[in-house]
């Protein structure tokens, strides 16, 4: 199962990053949809399947935390997979944004990291070599 997923993040330079460490993880990963807020983010999920989120937690209009907020208050997306790709330090944060169903990963990170999250929230492994 290829994994249809969204990238927010209000930096274009960290979308294409997170989007290029999704393409070298070796997952299955199908459509990649980006936004540069959390306005737009909850456009995208109205508008395309998705299957996993990745957000960061630091943009204007609507910060990553109330995006989040947002999509767990809808019956629809209540389990959706969330990762939280940040900076942030803060541990009272992390936590909270943890006890809403979301990972963390910190800036910078690894794509095997990042692998192994996506791996570990939603089942999908490596794609086997033909």
């Amino acid at each position: 199962m290829a994994l249809n997923v969204l990238v927010v993040d209000d930096s274009a330079v960290m979308r294409a990053m997170i989007v290029r460490t999704l393409k070298m993880s070796g997952l299955a990963i199908g459509e990649v949809h980006e936004a540069a807020d959390g306005r737009e983010g909850l456009e995208a999920l109205d508008r395309h399947w998705i299957d996993l989120v990745l957000v960061d937690i630091n943009m204007p209009v609507m910060n990553g935390e109330e995006m989040i907020a947002a999509v767990r208050a809808r019956a629809e997306w209540a389990d959706l997979p969330i990762i939280v790709v940040s900076t942030e330090g803060s541990r009272t944060r992390i936590d909270r944004l943890q006890r809403q169903g979301s990972r963390f990963i910190h800036k910078p990170f690894s794509p095997e990291r990042v692998r192994e999250v996506i791996a570990e929230m939603t089942g999908v492994s490596h794609d086997t070599p033909a």
